[in-house]
């Protein structure tokens, strides 16, 4: 419970919404809402309180306001309606109701119809027969006037689903009950003049006043002659009373109450110069209390008339009852100090001893101090609630951005093992791809420039390097100056880590040609080396622990990077032929020495033929499906080739993948594998053919153009599709065939234009 107070806007919002779902006037849903309100009221733990009002529905009624009034003490923002009760004949009452919030009267009917129902065993009927706007002392003031009308239990049972009935069948109906009534009193309540001993039952029956339904007192009350009791004795005995005439004038007084506002001393002085009724809000006058008697008053005492010293603290109240002495024509306020806590007595200067002994204020208050105390308490673990939630969210990411540097260092789940203190076991790859590059006359540029500049170099390069290790998916081993080391395949084991390392070499060598040389302004030159093999995996040390790979797999890869040329990508044999028949143009190095490995035949990685370095890159694809120079084409009319497209390009690359967002905010678009499964890109068959699909002029020509500007066919010779080997249509295309063996990586990918 959170003992928020909300505006009465709120509530009239939600009644105009609920009318407007559930199609129902205001009235409906407002006693709808008062019949669960005291439904929830007893649930809440108020029934044995409510059970205690009143013997009957006008006690009950009567008895409210005094139970608002406790409730204020936990509650102090409630605004809580009165209630005036009188009495008629045949069982009916008019029930005055006064509130400060207009519009919710109708909640009253189904309070009160409820409580009637489940307490006292009764229907009830309520038409309001007077409305309006009262001035009173605070403004204007709702007085509602209801007809309540009390069905007996005979009643209930005949009456019909219409609940108008005639008021003369009414009166008879009550006359002829009343009749029965005092026909059986005569009958069972007579008592007998013989000294006879009576049977337990009649005793009981002699008691009871049937008709009535409760015990009849036979007690007669005994009065005193005169008061014993002497006039100072009896100020003692009720420090906080007032006594004063018709026309306000004070007659009396207790001594407390003398005590904290001085001016009573004087005798027949007008009281409401001295305090205000603040409950109910009515005129200060005879007539007025007398018309609420039967409610609790709350005066508060004026601050303009107390002395000059006591100002500055809050002003007396005082809550009690009125009583009116007929003999005397006088009203007797019988009250204590309205106080909810310790801190308010303290706040008055007051002391606990000023009030009597056997006044329940005392009780109240200490009850109601611990109970404050409970409501602070619950408000201070709310609070905490909810900073250990803020908290709870601030470590969550603070959490993610820990995991992700981890991630970054270690693979997932061995950074999962040693999270969780476990020893991570080595393991055994029998195939993967690795990597190395540096940058050429590394040595010769630290020597010329200045650390700052290095560092800025490297910082550039080896960023674009990690972003092509998400595009496609290999795992960075470590770097070491300007070494890179990159591993395919590994920790996680996948079919594709030669293509996809051959497509991060080449995308490697287009990046490094956008950093420039901070000695010579020109784009700086890379070596790279790959090799493919077993290796064994690990991670070693306790302090900054690396994942290692260990196995001759990673000298012969280092060896193909030493021995490498500038801006190639250096094959050992084994990658060649993980490599081949992949869409990869390479070409034959021939026979060299390699250092601790004797001569060996290596192999220059030229090109993907079926993807383009956009696509190589990562970068997004455009609105029309793609962002730069498109891929090679095959020829459909030979038998077992097929166009390469995006997502679906056979030698293991395609850039139908969804962009992924990085930290640094620029989207990623990873390539597609043959094991990434990739779901089939719309309007493709299964093969990865377009139905009845020709390619169109404009990019087939655009396509063969971007292939490259070697081995161009003349303006008036046909060009041959090394697919088929029939002449183009076509004339003056610019063509490049590729050779395996031979050629130069400038070349581009021959378009069939059939």
């Amino acid at each position: 419970m959170t003992y928020t107070v909300y505006d009465d806007v709120v509530t009239t919002r939600l009644v105009q919404e609920a009318c407007r779902l559930l199609g129902v006037s205001t009235e409906a849903i407002l006693k709808l809402f008062g019949e669960h309100f005291f439904k929830f009221c007893k649930m809440s733990g108020y029934d044995r309180m409510l059970r205690t009002l009143g013997g009957d529905l006008p006690e009950f009624i009567e008895n409210l306001d005094a139970l608002h009034s406790y409730l204020a003490l936990s509650y102090q923002e409630m605004n809580a309606p009165s209630f005036r009760v009188e009495r008629g004949a045949d069982g009916r009452m008019l029930l005055h109701y006064y509130s400060d919030r207009s519009g919710l009267c109708h909640i009253v009917p189904g309070i009160i119809e409820a409580v009637a129902k489940d307490f006292f065993d009764t229907e009830v009927t309520m038409d309001i027969v007077h409305m309006n706007r009262e001035e009173e002392r605070t403004g204007k003031k709702e007085h509602v006037v209801f007809l309540v009308v009390q069905k007996s239990h005979r009643h209930m049972r005949t009456a019909k689903p219409n609940r108008l009935q005639d008021s003369q069948d009414f009166r008879r109906d009550q006359e002829a009950l009343e009749a029965a009534f005092l026909r059986m009193k005569e009958k069972y309540v007579s008592v007998s003049v013989c000294p006879v001993k009576k049977s337990p039952w009649e005793v009981v029956r002699s008691i009871v006043m049937f008709g009535k339904g409760q015990p009849a007192n036979t007690i007669v009350p005994v009065y005193p002659e005169r008061l014993w009791i002497e006039p100072k004795t009896f100020c003692k005995a009720f420090p906080f009373h007032i006594v004063f005439d018709e026309s306000l004038r004070v007659k009396q007084a207790g001594v407390n109450i003398q005590k904290y506002v001085p001016g009573l001393q004087t005798q027949k002085i007008p009281l409401d110069e001295y305090f205000s009724i603040v409950h109910p809000q009515v005129a200060f006058n005879i007539f007025s209390i007398c018309k609420f008697i039967n409610s609790q008053f709350v005066l508060k005492a004026r601050r303009e008339k107390m002395p000059e010293a006591w100002k500055s603290q809050p002003a007396l109240k005082l809550r009690g009852q009125m009583i009116w002495m007929e003999s005397v024509r006088c009203m007797a306020y019988v009250c204590s100090p309205k106080l909810r806590s310790l801190q308010e007595l303290e706040q008055r200067r007051m002391h606990l001893s000023d009030i009597a002994p056997h006044d329940t204020t005392r009780d109240l208050i200490l009850l109601n101090q611990q109970r404050l105390a409970e409501i602070e308490l619950s408000n201070q673990l709310e609070r905490k609630k909810e900073e250990l939630r803020v908290l709870s969210r601030h470590l969550a990411i603070e959490k993610k951005k820990t995991e992700t540097l981890l991630y970054a260092m270690l693979p997932e789940h061995v950074a999962n093992q040693l999270k969780d203190g476990k020893k991570v076991a080595a393991g055994e790859f029998k195939t993967c791809t690795i990597l190395f590059s540096d940058v050429v006359t590394f040595t010769n540029i630290c020597a010329a420039c200045q650390p700052i500049q290095i560092v800025t170099m490297l910082n550039s390069m080896y960023s674009k390097f990690d972003r092509l290790t998400s595009v496609h998916e290999v795992y960075k081993v470590e770097t070491i100056g300007d070494a890179y080391m990159v591993v395919g395949g590994v920790p996680v084991p996948i079919g594709s880590h030669a293509q996809r390392v051959a497509n991060f070499a080449l995308g490697m060598r287009i990046a490094a040609a956008e950093v420039m040389n901070p000695v010579t302004g020109e784009p700086i030159q890379i070596r790279v080396g790959i090799h493919t093999g077993p290796v064994l995996a690990g991670v070693v040390g306790d302090k900054m622990p690396r994942y290692c790979l260990f196995g001759d797999t990673v000298n012969t890869a280092s060896r193909m990077e030493s021995h490498g040329l500038p801006n190639k990508v250096h094959l050992s044999p084994t990658a060649y032929r993980a490599l081949q028949n992949r869409g990869f143009d390479m070409v034959e190095r021939g026979e060299i020495e390699v250092k601790g490995k004797g001569r060996m035949t290596t192999y220059f990685l030229l090109r993907n033929l079926r993807a383009s370095d956009e696509e190589i890159l990562g970068r997004p694809r455009g609105p029309r499906g793609g962002s730069g120079e498109q891929g090679r084409r095959w020829c459909p009319r030979r038998p077992g080739t097929r166009r390469a497209t995006p997502g679906r390009t056979g030698g293991g690359v395609g850039g139908d993948a969804g962009a992924r967002g990085r930290p640094d905010g620029r989207a990623v678009a990873i390539m597609r594998y043959e094991d990434s499964e990739p779901p089939p890109p719309a309007g493709l068959r299964a093969d990865g053919e377009e139905p009845n699909a020709r390619p169109p002029r404009r990019r087939a020509r655009a396509a063969a153009q971007a292939g490259g500007t070697g081995g161009a066919a003349g303006r008036g010779r046909s060009a041959r599709c090394e697919g088929c080997s029939r002449g183009s249509p076509r004339r003056g295309a610019r063509l490049g065939v590729a050779r395996e063996g031979g050629g130069s990586g400038k070349q581009g990918a021959l378009q069939c234009p059939a």
